[in-house]
């Protein structure tokens, strides 16, 4: 029976702080948005930003086979 004293205030402060937190939710916009969080996964990733070499191709660049190389078939 004694524990009904510890219990029955501690479920009260349980709720009140339960209370505080979806108030602080709701005052903070965390229920704006309820469709896109599910999205996310399924979506694919970006693509990495462009390094500054990779931005601007350079004009003296090798070509991609070697001269003597010889020509792919098709």
């Amino acid at each position: 029976m004694n524990i009904l004293l510890v219990m029955i205030p501690l479920s009260i402060l349980f709720a009140l702080g339960a209370g505080v937190a979806f108030f602080w939710a709701v005052d903070h916009d965390q229920f704006d948005d309820l469709d896109t969080p599910k999205l996310l996964p399924l979506l694919d990733d970006p693509a990495p930003p462009l390094a500054a070499a990779d931005a601007a191709p350079a004009l003296d660049a090798a070509p991609d086979t070697a001269p003597d190389a010889p020509a792919p078939r098709a």
